[in-house]
């Protein structure tokens, strides 16, 4: 029994852990995917240990734009540095390995956004976003006529949104081709 509270405890600084390193709150999605595709924990023990985290006051869930997401609380912080030392290195090792090789991926995720929604006109009304370090760099929504065309600007939005973004402020800054 002293063994499974160990690993429990040792699992829960885990979670603490890819959550503070990763810097800005993140999808269930997201600390889903980090977790089982390093095999940390099967799905369900790890909604279990989300759930009695945020219970505690170690994790909090935040709203953003429709959209939720987990971040770590000053409690969080605090138990996951007085305790640090518990984590087996092996799996700090991983966690890192993974951040880093992931990192870009994770933040792009969590800072593009693209997504469509039916209007009453059958047309679709795409919403094109970018945020930086909580600043919201660009809010566009556009009116298309199809399905196609929608999810077609979402993937090209998410594939390019860096190019994207340049080229419009560009081409609304530009002076000489306003004359």
């Amino acid at each position: 029994m002293y063994e499974d509270t160990l690993e429990l405890a040792e699992n829960k600084l885990l979670l603490l852990y890819i959550i503070d390193n990763i810097k800005m709150p993140i999808s269930n999605t997201q600390l889903t995917d980090i977790v089982l595709e390093n095999n940390f924990l099967n799905y369900f023990t790890l909604q279990q240990y989300i759930f009695e985290l945020t219970s505690s006051n170690f994790i909090k869930s935040i709203e953003k734009e429709g959209k939720i997401r987990i971040g770590i609380t000053e409690r969080g912080s605090k138990i996951l540095s007085m305790f640090f030392n518990r984590i087996s290195p092996s799996k700090i090792k991983v966690i890192d390995d993974y951040l880093e090789k992931h990192i870009q991926n994770i933040k792009r995720q969590l800072t593009i956004t693209a997504d469509y929604t039916i209007d009453d006109n059958n047309s679709f009304i795409v919403n094109l976003g970018a945020a930086e370090n909580e600043s919201i760099l660009i809010d566009l929504k556009l009116t298309v006529g199809s399905n196609k065309e929608a999810r077609k600007l979402c993937s090209k939005w998410t594939e390019n949104c860096s190019d994207l973004y340049t080229k419009l402020i560009e081409i609304l800054i530009d002076e000489e081709e306003a004359n």
